[in-house]
């Protein structure tokens, strides 16, 4: 039987890559969309393909009335909290590719799919690039304490700093030891200059550039004495780099229970 996927944010960038690869596949099924700009549009016709008679909903709440398994969001920020609440409350395992949550905020889903006895898997990037950047900078921060981290992206992008950056901050974070770098509360001039601090353990600065011609890139830049070493993903104008990660986190999201964060949590 395929696994049966509700999609919010079918309409996106990502989101139509998306429906067209689980049209394409043997063992997924697109029973459920949504899009509130395109709500009521055959799913299909709205990413550019053959009509699949899946209507769009405009709520997650209308999709979800048809039986699904995992819901896949691909929504904004201000909506894919409360978007994965409402999946898990229905009994659904959610993939979350959209970015913006807060450490808090993956607490809160941490305690609901542990209730719900579902499973989250949410990164803030799902590029198999990506995923390396994160594991290398991971193991670099071993040996090397100072490392701050650089995010780009267009200047329409609406948070900041990205979900890449942020989720890669968190977790070095909890990895580096303390930076030799000056406290920023001991220095003089324009401290914001500095970035933001992110992370509890051992908080990583992270400086977000918003320009035009970026689309999404990050870099992990970490110092030594006499040294430096960088880790760097750059993503293109297409949405297939995401794609296939987003279904591999589909496919297994039911395989456990609870939050996961990134991709690299399900690859073997």
């Amino acid at each position: 039987m395929a696994l049966r996927i509700t999609l919010a944010g079918s309409t996106g960038w990502v989101g139509k890559a998306l429906v067209e690869a689980i049209v394409a596949s043997d063992d997924l099924a697109l029973v459920g969309a949504v899009s509130r700009s395109a709500a009521g549009q055959d799913a299909g016709e709205a990413a550019g393909l053959a009509r699949l008679g899946v209507a769009i909903s405009a709520t997650l709440e209308e999709a979800l009335r048809e039986p699904s398994d995992v819901v896949i969001d691909y929504t904004k920020p201000g909506v894919v909290k409360a978007n994965t609440l409402t999946a898990l409350a229905q009994g659904r395992h959610v993939v979350v590719g959209t970015s913006g949550l807060s450490a808090e905020d993956y607490a809160e889903i941490d305690g609901e799919a542990q209730k719900a006895g579902r499973g989250v898997l949410a990164a803030g990037n799902f590029s198999i690039t990506a995923t390396l950047l994160r594991r290398f900078a991971l193991e670099a921060a071993r040996y090397v304490p100072d490392v701050e981290v650089i995010d780009y992206a267009s200047a329409k992008k609406p948070d900041t700093p990205s979900g890449t950056a942020r989720e890669l901050a968190e977790l070095l974070s909890e990895a580096r030891q303390a930076a030799t770098s000056k406290p920023v509360d001991e220095l003089t001039g324009v401290r914001e200059t500095r970035g933001g601090a992110l992370g509890a353990k051992e908080p990583v600065q992270v400086h977000s550039l918003r320009m035009p011609s970026f689309v999404l890139s990050c870099e992990a830049v970490f110092g030594a004495d006499n040294e430096r070493l960088v880790i760097r993903h750059d993503a293109g104008s297409s949405a297939a780099p995401y794609v296939a990660g987003t279904l591999l986190a589909a496919r297994r999201v039911g395989s456990f229970t609870g939050l996961r964060r990134g991709l690299d949590t399900i690859m073997d």
